[in-house]
């Protein structure tokens, strides 16, 4: 009987348990991809290039990948009726569309002698064997990290099919889904900066372990360094395991920046048991006081930060590195997010559905978690709230500038001095600079000392008590 595997996050052949079991089996494969619709523009930019090359591999292999787009229920039945399947293969899926999806479609093969066949394949635990010793989830990341190395992280190696030949089933054309942008055509940055696909991981994993994981500890800070591994794309699609990531970074040795790397991959794991938990994490507040807080909608504000255009130079040089590259690095993403939720007091939702339209590395868990973690309202071990003051952010983790003058160009002949607050310059600085506010570069939305009062008073009138981190350089969700 034929098997068939459903791709889903799992888009490699190498460490793929789904197809490992169902090739193993020796029986004719079927190879499927179904469209998901819910993907923002960016991750669909990534999903085709992705799709490309694992149907490349596949087709190497004697295979062919069948794209379908539709009601995954209706479609893999009806392929079990046309091709007599005995099994489908599939990696477990933590969002909560795919979680009712399977729960559907295993009823629904159930009376066709179908079997469904979830495999553990896109995080290092099943989310259900993380939980603390009173066997409950947990809502702290230390005690989490610790739990999950007592655990030990298991190393499959499984290899990728020599042979993927079998059925054939009647195919959508990838170019027919318009994945890519027409007109514009926004995507340069992103042909520039990645190398979607299995081939693509594999060679960003390798770079980063021959020698920027050494300095990953204090460069993955800053943004104006290639500090970061640029691996999150890579991970979210599943184009390498979790296993290979954590195991391959274990054998780069033991200094600071492999513990801090492998601490970050945990972070990822502690976002995914989140999700698991809280299905509706993109949406609604873990802290159920935070139904309460007193948001404000702002349309104008927003557009500004979307744009690039709040007049704070840290804040803009991260959104504008986001639309033009879709990807942002992990200090600015939250000194970003913090800008809009505690000085703009706008809803983070609001902030969570940008990055999900914008961000190649769009993931259900990872986006979800950080944002409510940067709005206080999520899982955190913290008591008190922080206010990121994105000034001495800006200062601290970019002092030469080399971050804000490479995107926003506008300021780059300010001094050193003036560089993260324009507004502070003396007229003969922004002379000097060709600079004139307001019309070459827009004064803030609000400044930093005035979204602290604002946030402080919001926070006050949740009874969440005075203290503030205005630093704010603590650990907290991040991205690879």
């Amino acid at each position: 009987m034929t098997r068939l595997v459903w791709f889903r996050n799992d888009l490699r052949l190498a460490d793929n348990p789904a197809l490992h079991a169902a090739a193993a089996s020796g029986e004719p494969l079927l190879l499927l991809y179904i469209l998901d619709e819910q993907a923002g523009a960016a991750s669909r930019w990534w999903l085709h290039h992705s799709l490309t090359a694992l149907a490349g591999g596949i087709a190497a292999r004697g295979g062919a990948l069948t794209l379908r787009r539709g009601d995954a229920v209706e479609i893999i039945t009806g392929l079990a009726r046309a091709h007599g399947l005995g099994a489908v293969h599939c990696a477990r899926a933590y969002e909560p569309h795919w979680r009712e999806t399977d729960r559907a479609l295993d009823a629904a093969l159930r009376p066709l002698g179908c079997g469904l066949h979830r495999h553990h394949s896109t995080a290092l635990f099943p989310p259900e064997r993380i939980l603390s010793k009173a066997g409950r989830p947990f809502s702290v990341f230390t005690p989490f990290a610790k739990a999950c190395r007592e655990a030990g992280v298991p190393a499959p190696a499984l290899p990728a099919p020599a042979r993927l030949d079998g059925a054939r089933a009647e195919s959508e054309a990838l170019a027919e889904w318009r994945l890519l942008p027409s007109a514009p055509d926004w995507a340069g940055g992103l042909r520039a900066a990645w190398t979607p696909g299995e081939a693509g991981a594999w060679a960003r994993l390798r770079a980063f372990l021959a020698g920027p994981v050494d300095d990953y500890a204090a460069a993955r800070d800053a943004p104006g360094r290639p500090g970061t591994s640029r691996l999150s794309p890579h991970a979210h699609f599943g184009e390498i395991s979790p296993w290979a990531l954590w195991h391959r970074a274990r054998t780069a040795g033991d200094g600071q920046g492999v513990r801090v790397f492998l601490k970050e991959l945990l972070w990822r794991e502690f976002s995914l048991n989140l999700l698991w938990h809280h299905p509706d994490l993109r949406t609604r507040p873990i802290r159920a006081e935070f139904a309460a807080f007193p948001w404000v909608e702002a349309p104008a504000a927003l557009a500004a930060w979307r744009r690039g255009r709040t007049g704070i130079p840290i804040v803009d040089a991260g959104m504008r590195e986001l639309w033009q590259t879709g990807w942002m690095h992990n200090r600015a993403r939250m000194i970003c997010a913090s800008y809009l939720v505690q000085h703009l007091l706008i809803p983070w939702q609001a902030g969570e559905a940008w990055f999900w339209d914008t961000l190649c590395d769009a993931d259900w868990a990872a986006n979800g978690a950080s944002w409510q973690w940067v709005a206080g309202c999520g899982a955190d071990a913290a008591p008190y709230f922080r206010v990121f003051n994105p000034v001495l952010q800006g200062r601290k983790f970019d002092p030469d500038g080399a971050y804000v003058r490479r995107f926003v160009p506008e300021l780059a002949r300010l001094p050193d001095a003036y560089l993260h607050a324009p507004w502070e310059a003396p007229e003969a600085a922004l002379e000097a600079a060709g600079l004139r506010l307001g019309r070459d570069y827009p004064p803030p939305l609000v400044t930093p000392e005035a979204g602290r009062r604002a946030a402080l008073a919001a926070y006050a009138g949740l009874g969440r008590g005075a203290g503030a981190d205005t630093l704010a350089s603590r650990a907290g969700p991040a991205h690879l």
